[in-house]
């Protein structure tokens, strides 16, 4: 039987995916069943990066097999980029026992705690019959958005998770609530102090101009950063190969990875993203030179 299962293809042995999430943060698989996924999968490698916690890692490597993908540990720190908004940081290969890590992440969480009860009370303004308590119950780990998103529909109030975002969670919604974040260099140095790789993830996201993202770039490499995440489930042909250009004039390794959370994010599955993502297994070896 080949790795990773009787359906794995010799395409998929060949991928990897590096940019992943459970329900220790707002996913829909525990970290032991996106281990156990990507091995149905035949993946030649798979990271866990939940968003701003390492708790579900411990459970996650738990799961590593001998005929199964390699594991990675990670995490996915969220910080405010220069000019305002967000912008998503991955570590991987992290120490989850890191005592500095650890800190800072609990700081980000407590963050997370203190605009739950915002949005609550956003969405009661709005006339939405929901409370805290019902949406922290759908949660088996940290409660967010998803979380929020999940509820409404449970409710009844909207069709489906993209509808509660699109009307009412999403940036600029009337139910969103901006929330206390760290700066790149507060990241950059928990994911270094934590033994870990800095990638700077889903670029195409970020929404700026070739010569504004060069730039934020280099600043960061200035504070430790190592790799792009050119391969991604929303980049096309063209932002990939844009990307990988831009990732080798700077110096950077290539990394990749498709945001799975699940039934949270169902057009996009495993490995593949919405169909088109490619990340081949090649990647680790550039991103394990960096951590030497």
């Amino acid at each position: 039987m080949p790795k990773g299962g009787q359906g794995a293809s010799l395409e998929s042995m060949n991928l990897i995916d590096l940019h992943t999430h459970s329900t220790a943060s707002d996913g829909t698989l525990s970290p032991a069943a996106l281990a156990a996924e990507a091995a149905r999968a035949g993946l030649a490698a798979v990271a866990l990066t939940d968003h701003d916690t390492v708790e579900g890692l411990p459970e996650f490597l738990s799961a590593a097999r001998p005929d199964g993908p390699e594991l990675v540990p990670g995490v996915e720190i969220s910080t405010q980029r220069p000019g305002g908004g967000p912008m998503h940081l991955v570590g991987l290969w992290v120490d989850p026992h890191d005592p500095g890590l650890s800190e800072g992440l609990a700081w980000m969480q407590q963050a997370r705690l203190e605009r739950n009860p915002k949005i609550a009370a956003k969405l009661q303004g709005l006339g939405l019959d929901i409370t805290l308590e019902e949406v922290a119950a759908l949660a088996s780990g940290q409660v967010g958005r998803p979380h929020f998103a999940q509820a409404l529909v449970e409710k009844g109030l909207v069709n489906n998770t993209s509808e509660a975002f699109s009307r009412y969670l999403k940036r600029g919604a009337p139910g969103y609530v901006e929330k206390e974040r760290m700066s790149p260099e507060q990241a950059l140095s928990l994911i270094r102090g934590a033994g870990g790789l800095p990638v700077l993830a889903h670029p195409a996201l970020l929404e700026m101009s070739p010569a504004v993202l060069e730039a934020l770039l280099l600043r960061l490499k200035e504070h430790g950063l190592e790799a792009l995440e050119a391969h991604y489930s929303q980049h096309d042909a063209a932002q990939v190969r844009s990307f990988k250009g831009l990732a080798a004039r700077l110096g950077l390794a290539v990394s990749g990875g498709s945001d799975f959370h699940g039934a949270n994010k169902p057009d996009i599955r495993l490995g593949v993203g919405m169909g088109t993502l490619r990340a081949p297994k090649e990647l680790l070896a550039g991103l394990k030179e960096r951590l030497t």
